[in-house]
């Protein structure tokens, strides 16, 4: 019997969710989750880093079997799912006070704003697209007080074109950190966050250098941790951003793009 071998180029696959491993039906695509599957089978590590919180996002880490820390909050937040210990665990911190002072009043019409403190997450400013995304992500929205400076906060248009929402938010909150994470969905985090920071993290701490992690993303939020991955792959139907950005750019998510990156990974494995 043989023992499984790490690749020898990349150890580590780190894969966004939402676009990239999970399809607009909001399930894993199957092929991907064969493919990513036979990656750990032949001792490869998968580690998953996504806009989501834990709550939302453990379902589809459970479902691959994984033991691996999740990075959750695009970056801000990484969490051990064995133990449940935070390894990260970042707040907006000052830019809090002047984000729901100043800029929640000067929200356009339309606009939805969303705050998450712990595993909770609770509407700051009402709007009808919080409805289609509270059911996107299976979460429940409160409509308490947030007592403490959240992890993150969300701003929900009603169409795309977030240029003037960024324009606003960044005058208003210059210490955060903005993110694109969608079309309509633009993340307001601490500057300190991304997901690039927390892989960059986890790998220094499991003694993995960078140039032997592969990640795949499709948002303008995937674009540092697609860059700063030894291997870096854009979906092939995701924002023309993060193409741009990729080494190499696979299939659509539907078609299974993160099962087109293990293949890649393992062709140049030798396997």
């Amino acid at each position: 019997m043989t023992t499984p071998s790490i690749p020898p180029h990349h150890m580590w696959i780190v894969t966004d969710l939402d676009g990239t491993l999970v399809d607009r039906d909001l399930r894993i695509v199957p092929r991907s989750a064969e493919a990513l599957r036979r990656y750990q089978d032949m001792g490869g590590t998968v580690v998953i880093a996504t806009g989501r919180n834990e709550v939302s996002a453990g379902r589809y880490h459970r479902e691959l079997g994984l033991s691996t820390p999740l990075i959750v909050y695009n970056g801000a937040r990484v969490v051990d799912p064995l133990s449940g210990t935070r390894l990260l665990d970042l707040d907006l911190g000052v830019s809090w006070d002047a984000l729901r002072d100043d800029l929640l009043p000067e929200l356009p019409e339309g606009v939805g704003a969303v705050a998450f403190a712990g595993e909770d997450a609770h509407i700051l400013r009402a709007a009808p697209s919080l409805a289609a995304y509270a059911g996107r992500d299976r979460i429940e929205l409160r409509e308490d007080a947030v007592r403490q400076a959240p992890t993150k906060v969300m701003l929900i248009a009603d169409r795309p074109g977030l240029g003037p929402l960024a324009r606003l938010a960044a005058r208003h909150c210059p210490a955060a950190r903005l993110l694109q994470s969608e079309d309509t969905y633009l993340e307001i985090l601490p500057a300190g966050a991304g997901k690039e920071v927390a892989v960059r993290r986890l790998a220094e701490r499991a003694g993995v250098p960078m140039e032997r992690v592969a990640a795949i993303g499709d948002n303008p939020n995937d674009t540092a941790m697609v860059r700063a991955a030894g291997l870096g792959a854009a979906v092939g139907d995701g924002h023309k951003e993060v193409r741009a950005a990729a080494d190499v750019v696979v299939g659509p998510c539907g078609l299974g793009a993160v099962a087109d990156l293990v293949e890649r990974v393992m062709e140049g494995s030798g396997q």
